[in-house]
């Protein structure tokens, strides 16, 4: 059966061997001296503690084009996600079959959510929608949400959001954009030496994984 060792293991995630194994073993994982980890024991292993080896059924709620995008990403099913419904508020929406499943109106939102024992919601509406939609899937029992609409939202305590900001990613980027640009600078003496300490400063301040300091958006 296929074997990896936790040496090489460590050199494919960047990390110290020796705490890839300690982390392994809270996971209830030891790996056999000489042998390694057997791959798919452990493949089962990450994927139950991630709660994965179950089918978790999703409802996407706004089918524009982001949400029907996200309705035909193949990604879902892989990981254990089942698309359970699509919702939306237009009518003229209302059996249009996207991704092979017909879209239905938010009318009947909850009671899609208890037909399908739906505990996790996305959604992809207008940002003004956002929060009436989220107030809904929470009456509704769902206990955990993907947010794509450009707002932020209130949700009580016991609910999870996941905010996915597409421009805030960007930023990001930008930001280790900049950084790069001002090491190159300083390496080749570019900058005046203020500048050029100030290029290492904010180099050295940075986090061992790349981390963007607190003055980003979180």
């Amino acid at each position: 059966m296929p074997t990896v060792s936790s040496e090489e293991l460590a050199a494919a995630a960047g990390v110290n061997s020796a705490k890839l194994r300690k982390d392994f073993s809270y996971l209830g994982s030891y790996g056999t001296r000489g042998v390694g980890y057997d791959v798919e024991y452990l493949v089962y292993q990450i994927s139950r503690e991630l709660g994965l080896t179950q089918d978790w059924p999703v409802v996407i709620v706004g089918i524009g084009n982001l949400g029907a995008a996200l309705a035909n990403y193949g990604g879902f099913a892989s990981r254990g996600f089942r698309v359970a419904a699509l919702i939306d508020a237009d009518p003229a929406m209302a059996g249009k079959p996207v991704a092979g499943i017909p879209v239905q109106h938010t009318d009947d939102l909850e009671k899609i959510i208890q037909d399908n024992g739906v505990s996790i919601g996305v959604i992809a509406t207008p940002a003004g929608a956002a929060q009436q939609v989220c107030d809904r899937l929470v009456a509704a029992g769902v206990t955990s949400i993907l947010n794509f609409a450009p707002t932020v939202l209130n949700v009580p305590e016991g609910v999870d959001v996941r905010k996915v900001d597409l421009s805030i990613e960007l930023q990001i980027l930008a930001f280790h954009e900049q950084r790069k640009a001002g090491e190159e600078a300083a390496a080749d003496g570019a900058l005046p030496g203020a500048a050029a300490a100030a290029a290492r400063k904010a180099a050295a301040d940075q986090g061992p994984d790349g981390d963007v300091p607190a003055v980003m958006p979180a």
